[in-house]
């Protein structure tokens, strides 16, 4: 039995489907997953020491790759001064600072733990800002495991085929609208509808949850204008897409300004962290200057703040972003030749260093197109890639990651691997 093997059945025995997050238990590919015990620039190695190309990159968090040097060295000297003291820091200002300094909508930051920790408190503020209770997503986005956002939402949840949750209230459930994403004409039937309720839209500005979706021309625009028009604040969840598509995330590239922004992954360089900010008039109305409460004992811990601090000062260098996209375009170009020399169907889906190769002929472009994917086709290509020493995310709804330590060497790997598997699961 190899070592990976005899961990997963230890891990059964002890973790609920031997994982702490179900996107890491490979079940809708029908394989079991690998242990990661290293990793370095663009590659992992699994516990049977077999290395891999990764394009998993902790779902999109290490924008540098596995254990850049810099960072490495910054978090060792901050947890030589201490992990965590429950008191305020210099470096939590600093970059919060960074922050406000590099994303448009963003005057104040409040730092948390997790995507899931800054979207929940996200929409608390909005709800508290407003006077009102309902919130309007779009199906298909995954905005973290909150109750209320649960609701018609990505990642996970649609790669297992989950459309709610048993322990969420059907009360809370009611205060959820959804709409399609990219659909401008259904968001205005529900606003025109229930405006006068809503406290806040939330939306992925790219959708990364059921693959990567780029949203249609004017339609940030036009969800910007309906906030405004019924007095509901916008909120951009950038989690994903913060400092990985742009310096200020996408909201510096569409130039839409949403009232409240969601941060996490690229922010702590691999790290547990997450954020929200906006103007100070919003921000002040949490405690303990206003009478929103929202806290956490390790909200701005030294070592993810110490990470967040080196990874910063790294995608903030010129040119930084502009040699990720070309990396990724490469990547992309590699893919379609593949798809075009075979008799798959399949279609790629890119936005900066996000990517998605669906198993489908028609277009994706919301929830219901992702849905037409051939996800048992996906599950025989992510094994043999796997196989051939190329680690993607176990689900054809998932985006795959780019990070500026990939080389034309990888590029060249991973195209290889991909034209030989299209070939063989014809």
């Amino acid at each position: 039995m190899s070592r990976n093997e005899t961990l997963w059945k230890e891990a059964l025995k002890y973790l609920p489907g031997g994982v702490n997050s179900p996107a890491r238990a490979c079940c809708p590919v029908g394989v079991e997953p690998i242990f990661a015990v290293r990793g370095r620039g663009s590659r992992i190695w699994d516990a049977d020491d077999r290395e891999y190309v990764d394009y998993v990159c902790s779902w999109g968090a290490l924008l540098l790759g596995h254990a850049h040097p810099k960072i490495v060295e910054s978090v060792a000297s901050a947890a030589s001064r201490g992990a965590s003291f429950g008191l305020p820091t210099p470096e939590e200002t600093e970059l919060a600072k960074r922050v406000a300094r590099m994303v448009p909508s963003v005057e104040k930051v409040r730092l948390v733990s997790s995507g899931t920790e800054a979207t929940m408190s996200a929409v608390r503020l909005a709800r508290g800002v407003t006077g009102r209770d309902k919130i309007l997503k779009f199906e298909g986005c995954y905005h973290g495991h909150v109750d209320s956002l649960l609701v018609k939402a990505g990642s996970g949840a649609l790669t297992l085929a989950l459309p709610g949750t048993p322990g969420v209230p059907r009360e809370h459930v009611a205060q959820t609208l959804t709409a399609p994403y990219n659909d401008l004409g259904a968001v205005q039937e529900i606003m025109d509808r229930e405006g006068a309720d809503v406290a806040c839209i939330i939306v992925e500005p790219v959708a990364g949850n059921m693959g990567v979706v780029p949203p249609k021309e004017g339609f940030l625009e036009g969800l910007r204008r309906m906030a405004a028009d019924c007095g509901a604040l916008l909120i951009f969840d950038e989690v994903i897409t913060g400092f990985r598509l742009g310096k200020g995330g996408y909201q510096e590239l569409c130039g839409v300004t949403p009232d409240i922004t969601t941060l996490g992954k690229a922010l702590g360089a691999g790290l547990p962290v997450g954020a929200f900010g906006a103007r100070a008039e919003i921000m002040d109305r949490l405690a303990p200057d206003g009478p929103i409460y929202q806290a956490g004992t390790l909200s701005g811990n030294p070592l993810a703040v110490a990470g967040g601090l080196a990874g910063m000062r790294e995608i903030e260098r010129d040119g930084f972003h502009e040699d990720l996209d070309e990396r990724a375009r490469i990547l992309e170009e590699g893919l379609v030749e593949a798809i075009s020399s075979s008799s798959i169907d399949a279609t790629v889906n890119r936005v900066g260093s996000m990517l998605t190769m669906f198993f489908t002929e028609r277009k994706v472009d919301g929830y219901a197109a992702a849905l037409n994917a051939d996800t048992e086709t996906f599950g025989a290509f992510f094994k043999a890639m796997r196989a051939r020493g190329v680690n993607l995310p176990p689900s054809q709804f998932e985006a795959w990651f780019v990070s500026s330590a990939h080389t034309e060497e990888d590029m060249e790997k991973t195209v290889d691997a991909v034209r030989s598997v299209l070939s063989e699961i014809t």
